[in-house]
């Protein structure tokens, strides 16, 4: 079932899944597409463009403007923030120059951080609070800093693999990864057959 807190404000249009909570002083606009299973925290704004997929987290204070595409299971930290124009000014309109910015499955984006736009988030990459991220980002990449940049290679489980090249294993959950200087890609798991 889905929960709508009586102070939020959902624009006629707007799709919200099932299963999903908007919570307190929230603002979802019209052309807002929202999955199933997503958590809207407090003062969370959603613009008439923007997507999210199923069981997406954003929390408390974080606006999500036209063109910003975030996939299934993704994470927004506190006060973070994205932006969809790359040389705004008050006395200019440019909303014809709105760029897109994708945030790809199980990516987290840590409290206080920032998102130019135009950017790709890859697949369970883990953004370090504070850090801003002005370029493309690998998937599963640590991000720290800024701007930010590589500091590691994080687990799907979101623990941090040890360092090095080649075959390396997330020492909580197992899961092995092959990484190379700028890439990191998970071992496919074979699963046993029965006769």
């Amino acid at each position: 079932m889905t929960k709508i807190h009586s102070t939020a404000i959902v624009d006629d249009g707007a799709q919200i899944g099932e299963g999903s909570h908007v919570w307190h002083w929230v603002h979802v606009c019209g052309g807002a597409r929202i999955g199933r299973g997503c958590s809207l925290g407090q003062n969370v704004f959603v613009g008439n463009r923007a997507t999210l997929g199923n069981n997406v987290r954003v929390q408390n204070n974080v606006s999500i403007y036209d063109n910003v595409h975030l996939e299934d299971d993704v994470f927004c930290g506190p006060s973070m923030v994205f932006t969809n124009v790359i040389n705004p000014r008050a006395h200019v309109s440019r909303k014809d120059e709105y760029r897109d910015t994708h945030v790809r499955r199980g990516a987290s984006l840590g409290a206080n951080s920032t998102v130019v736009c135009g950017v790709e988030i890859g697949s369970y990459a883990l953004i370090g609070a504070g850090a801003v991220v002005t370029r493309d980002v690998a998937p599963y990449a640590l991000m720290t800093g800024v701007p930010a940049r590589r500091a590691g290679w994080v687990c799907q489980c979101g623990v941090i693999l040890p360092k090095g090249t080649g075959r390396q294993a997330c020492p909580e959950c197992g899961s092995q990864y092959d990484i190379s200087p700028d890439t990191c890609k998970p071992v496919p798991t074979v699963q046993a057959t029965t006769a």
